[in-house]
């Protein structure tokens, strides 16, 4: 055993295992020089017998019921929806699909630390359609309505597709009434392909399941390093009521969070967005900025290139040298030209001026970023939009407020 164990370290050995090992993997390579045109598989459940699968939900576990409610209530208004909800209430994450590529976690969600938003709603819509929860949150003034359902659903960035989440844990009523609005995001899913079409070299006229089928193989090809543009372009954060941006034509390049000034006189959901949205907004802002405009120092160079050290530890570029950091070349440039435009965030608020002043003062994170220019702060006001600048706000002639 113990020469056995020695012969692993050999430096001969990983060639040898490499020779030995390799003919298993022509399964996959076979399935990268053709890729299939199947959905995102369902990582998580892997190697699951479907017998179990039902019985294997995302929960939240360690926490009373009084903890429970607490944290439902603090979701409901964070969000806007204690003042009334809809019949059915969409909870949609976001995540991507692509094969062999390293940095996968960076087309997926930053809040969920690099993963996909599938168990954060999944938890959440569960946590919300509790009967004890819903009661303890009617006994402190928050009444959800009795047909009121929550329905957790996973939007793949790559393809523009939706996967729908627990429906059997629903009502016969709430799954006939979600029919009309699957339908309605498969339309539109189908017309968000055809805008993303060019950009990746597609055409925007191809029917609609043979662009759907090119897309998934492009997520299913090993050798694919650019299966989507993830957030390239991003440049704007608007904090208002959606009314302000109801038509305006934006090019996915801006991050919107609805928010109602009147219904938050003491401006405390205002220091929550503007501490935690907005900050999450500028990393994005700044790690694709970083990309772009010291791409040897703050990029990853050319994922062609990249050897993943240590499984999770980071990339290498080449055989050697240091860890590669920040967005390989292929994320932000499409073999032409920079797809992405370095700008610095732009946060455009609508709320009173008093109330941003508050936060300000009393958050130091945020002061910094305002006041020494990492991000451009604005605010709709009375008249028109307004730009703080040197602590003070100035009036923009000639724009007015949507």
């Amino acid at each position: 055993r113990a020469r056995w164990e020695a012969a692993g370290r050999w430096p001969g050995a990983a060639f040898s295992y490499v020779e030995a090992a390799g003919v298993g993997y022509l399964g996959r390579l076979a399935g990268w020089l053709q890729p299939h045109a199947g959905r995102r598989a369902d990582a998580d459940r892997s190697g699951l017998p479907a017998r179990y699968r039902p019985l294997c939900r995302p929960t939240l576990g360690g926490l009373d019921l009084p903890a429970e409610v607490d944290l439902a209530a603090r979701v409901l208004q964070g969000m806007g929806l204690d003042r009334g909800t809809a019949p059915l209430v969409l909870l949609v994450g976001h995540g991507s699909q692509s094969a062999n590529n390293a940095q996968a976690a960076a087309l997926d969600c930053g809040a969920c630390c690099g993963q996909t938003g599938e168990v954060s709603v999944r938890a959440l819509a569960r946590l919300l359609n509790r009967p004890e929860v819903r009661q303890g949150l009617a006994e402190r003034g928050l009444v959800l309505g009795e047909d009121t359902r929550f329905i957790a659903a996973l939007h793949n960035t790559a393809t523009d597709e939706m996967v729908w989440f627990d429906l059997d844990q629903q009502p016969a009523a709430t799954r006939a009434a979600l029919g009309p609005v699957q339908a309605a995001f498969e339309h539109a899913a189908d017309q968000v392909r055809r805008e993303r079409a060019p950009s990746l070299g597609l055409a925007p006229t191809l029917p609609a399941p043979a662009l759907l089928n090119t897309l998934r193989r492009r997520a299913n090809d090993g050798a694919q390093t650019r299966p989507e543009w993830g957030l390239s372009g991003n440049a704007a954060l608007v904090i208002a009521p959606r009314h302000r941006t109801r038509g305006v034509l934006l090019d996915g390049r801006a991050f919107l969070h609805d928010y109602d000034p009147e219904a938050d006189p003491q401006g405390q959901l205002l220091t929550q967005l503007m501490t935690a949205p907005m900050l999450v907004a500028h990393w994005i802002n700044w790690q694709y900025h970083a990309a772009v405009c010291e791409p040897e120092r703050l990029g990853s160079g050319n994922k062609l290139l990249h050897n993943v050290v240590g499984g999770r530890i980071g990339v290498f570029e080449g055989n050697g040298g240091d860890l590669r950091i920040g967005l390989a070349r292929q994320s932000v440039h499409d073999g032409q030209r920079w797809m992405h435009e370095p700008l610095r965030l732009t946060v455009v608020i609508d709320a009173p001026a008093a109330a941003i002043a508050q936060v300000l003062a009393t958050q130091q994170v945020v002061r910094q970023l305002v006041d020494h220019g990492w991000l451009h702060l604005w605010r709709f006001g009375e008249t028109g939009l307004e730009r703080y600048q040197a602590g003070q706000w100035q009036a923009v002639s000639g724009v007015a407020p949507a």
